[in-house]
């Protein structure tokens, strides 16, 4: 059961590296409700680095206006690609590194999780779950975003959101300080 929430603004991402999703949820009590969503465009870039700071910079605008209290970010997929993936994880990073320096919680959410959280089932389409968010949240038509990108990154939030309140199934890091404090047996000593 939720936990009524007196009010968080929740920001979803889904990483990438052409299109960058990004949604945001308000919670109040125990009802979320959409502010936005939309994508970063990242296609016409070719330059890799460049592409990262415009990741960085476009984050850390959405966040500066919108202060969101959390973040959900979809974790990478791990397919047979290498290379797909290292881009794949730097965008996340980026994204994440720009959070964490406005000292906003993070939690990750596989991508199968967020998929079974909104449809209850973990190979649900991009359409049933952008389906599934018009109706959940009652988005008109006229509203929803043409990019699934955009919609990926809605359901991480709505998923962070359904899991308020249960602790135990998101892992929260407040700063690279507070991962050193939780995770001591996983930080080398070189001295």
């Amino acid at each position: 059961m939720l936990q009524p929430v007196k009010e968080k603004i929740i920001l979803g991402i889904d990483p990438g590296t052409n299109f960058m999703g990004y949604g945001l949820i308000k919670v109040v009590g125990t009802k979320a409700e959409l502010i936005c969503m939309g994508i970063i465009d990242l296609h016409k870039e070719s330059d890799a680095y460049l592409k990262l700071g415009h990741i960085f910079e476009r984050v850390w605008g959405i966040i500066e206006s919108y202060l969101p209290d959390e973040m959900a970010i979809e974790a990478p997929f791990y397919g047979k690609n290498v290379q797909s993936m290292l881009k794949l994880g730097r965008a996340q990073g980026v994204a994440i590194a720009a959070a964490v320096h406005h000292g906003v919680p993070i939690h990750e959410y596989a991508p199968l999780k967020i998929k079974m959280a909104l449809t209850g089932i973990g190979a649900a389409s991009k359409e049933q779950v952008a389906g599934m968010l018009e109706r959940i949240l009652k988005i008109p038509k006229e509203d929803m975003a043409t990019h699934l990108d955009a919609t990926d990154a809605l359901a991480a939030a709505y998923c962070h959101y359904l899991q308020m309140g249960r602790p135990e199934s998101t892992s929260t890091v407040k700063s690279w300080k507070d991962f050193i404090k939780k995770n001591p047996d996983k930080i080398k000593k070189t001295i």
